[in-house]
Order: structure tokens, then sequence, then C-alpha cells
């Protein structure tokens, strides 16, 4: 009776998790309507959020191995490679190429991201591209 009990509670808790779970996670809609301030661009509180709902969560750049082997899911895979992201210089950041539609690429970020958040990216860069 006591395994039957036990079993019970935690079924029930896994269920409570996985109903619960998923709650704070930041959708597409959410992340629209925030305004990317035009200096002093926060990676964690504005550009993280940009690329997890747009890159990392689309199964491409998630570290699994699609999207050549570029990852969006941290500070440190963002900034990975220099040729993807260059700190100070978004004229010559492959990222800024991609999702203002000056190099193909599937799917077509640039259809996705809105003027403010592609202004964003690029004013990161251009600060730096910081852990902030």
């Amino acid at each position: 009776m006591k395994l039957l009990y036990s079993l019970a509670i935690f079924i029930s808790f896994i269920a409570i998790m996985f109903y619960t779970g998923c709650k704070d996670s930041i959708t597409a809609d959410q992340i629209n309507s925030v305004v990317i301030p035009s200096s002093n661009v926060s990676y964690s509180k504005y550009i993280q959020p940009v690329l997890t709902v747009y890159c990392a969560t689309s199964g491409c750049h998630d570290g699994g191995g699609g999207g050549g082997g570029i990852s969006f899911t941290t500070y440190t895979n963002t900034i990975a490679s220099p040729n993807v992201v260059f700190p100070y210089h978004p004229e010559t950041s492959h990222l800024v190429w991609v999702i203002t539609g000056k190099v193909p690429q599937h799917p077509p970020l640039y259809y996705n991201l809105n003027a403010n958040q592609i202004k964003g990216v690029e004013t990161w860069i251009k600060e730096g591209a910081k852990d902030n």
C-alpha cells in the first residue's frame, strides 16, 4: 500500500511539473512586444530572448548539430565563431548579414525579426557584443 501511495505521489508530481514547467517560456508574441533600446543593449535581457525564440528553439541553432554547427543557446556559443558575431563590427558579422537578408539562408530569419530586433542585434554587436 505504501508503494502504491508513493507511486501516486510521484506520478502527481511529474504531471504537475509537466503541465506547469514550461509556462515561463517566452513566446514570439511576447518577444515581439519588447522594445529594445537604441543604446546600452543588454544581451541577457534583449538579444538572448530573440535568439532563443527565433534561432535556438527552431531546431536549427540549438546545439544539436544542425544550423552549420552554430548554436545560439548561450552567450558563449553565440560568440564562439568570430565570423558570426564580430564585436564592434556589425557590418562584418554574419549574424547581421543573415537577419537583414544580405545572405540567403533557410528559413529566412529576416521574415521573422522585426526592425527593432534587427537594430537591437546590430547595436549590441556595435557596442562590443558584451555578456551583459
